[in-house]
């Protein structure tokens, strides 16, 4: 039996998926979310090198880049959401997809982002119901 979940956390699966999709094709499945994310995907692409300089994008895994896409994205554009909620549901996703190392290679990146973003790492950000 499936535990249930929040939407939002399988709302941002689903986007991690197309979005790690796309990396082998052009179609993605989601096109509302991905297509944004796409529309912005210099900027993204250019915070994500920026926090992991030693890593040229084409060697990054898909599943990381895919991730730390989504979760820049958020960054950036979403601002609603708390930085801690990106975060984390950034590194829960890079845990249950990703490889041994993922998760820390996401978090790592992302502390990153939040400063090269504009975003305040907030302790007091609380979850919106």
């Amino acid at each position: 039996m499936k535990s249930a979940q929040d939407p939002r956390h399988l709302k941002r699966i689903d986007v991690f998926k197309s979005l790690f999709a796309g990396t082998f094709t052009t179609q993605p499945e989601h096109p509302s979310r991905v297509d944004k994310i796409q529309a912005n995907i210099e900027k993204i692409d250019h915070i994500i090198q920026k926090c992991a300089p030693e890593w040229p994008l084409s060697q990054i895994n898909r599943v990381d880049l895919s991730v730390l896409r989504q979760a820049v994205y958020e960054l950036l554009i979403k601002t609603e959401t708390p930085t801690k909620v990106i975060i984390d549901e950034a590194v829960e996703i890079a845990k249950r997809y990703g490889g041994k190392t993922s998760s820390s290679f996401v978090n790592g990146a992302l502390a990153t982002a939040i400063t090269l973003t504009g975003r305040q790492d907030n302790p007091d950000d609380k979850v919106k119901p």
